[in-house]
């Protein structure tokens, strides 16, 4: 048995995803050989991002202040919204330099079995932000998750939109084969959704 505040870092660093006990134990010897410099400047960056990062009272989005970067940036579409469960799921869709809209982050997605309703996820605001015509939105770009939660989160915000916001255009994201990827190897899934996707040459 190790020392009280030994055991105490190895069952705080546990509960982190991913991360079993020998895992834990490792990064808590890690952290014990480290500097005390090193140590402390650790310590002081969780500290510093749960006191300075919040929520953006736009989109949902990780902020330092009221309002994300993405936001505040003038030189973003104001007329195009996607929809993301989570906040890194935002970075995914800015480093393919394709999208220059603005976000919505749900913060989940609807999954009834474990307890997620509509009014757990952001689609209220969402759906006050489409129907204020101060907005002016003309696209809302559905980027949930390609799975089952996703797939219904997605089908329920279409349907809601198609019902308050008739002129608003709602697409969803393409899915099918991977770029370089094999038939051989693309389960029936992945293969069908690339043919009911298929576009003219």
């Amino acid at each position: 048995m190790y020392a009280a505040p030994i055991q105490r870092l190895i069952t705080e660093l546990g509960k982190l995803p991913g991360i079993g006990n020998r895992t834990a134990q490792r990064l808590a010897f890690y952290i014990l050989r480290a500097s005390p410099q090193d140590a402390t400047a650790l310590a002081d960056a969780i500290r510093e991002v749960k006191e300075r990062i919040g929520l953006c009272e736009v989109c949902f989005n990780l902020a330092e202040g009221a309002r994300c970067r993405i936001c505040d940036d003038t030189r973003r579409d104001p007329s195009l919204i996607c929809v993301v469960e989570e906040a890194p799921d935002v970075m995914s869709v800015e480093r393919t330099h394709e999208y220059g809209g603005r976000y919505h982050v749900l913060g989940g997605a609807l999954s009834p079995i474990d307890g997620v309703d509509p009014e757990d996820l952001k689609l209220a605001q969402l759906f006050g932000r489409v129907t204020d015509p101060r907005n002016a939105i003309r696209e809302v770009v559905l980027a949930t998750n390609p799975t089952t939660t996703g797939e219904a989160t997605a089908l329920h915000i279409a349907d809601v939109l198609r019902e308050r916001a008739p002129d608003v255009v709602v697409t969803r994201l393409a899915s099918g084969l991977p770029v370089g990827g094999d038939l051989e190897y693309a389960d029936e899934v992945t293969l069908g959704k690339a043919f009911s996707g298929r576009r003219r040459l």
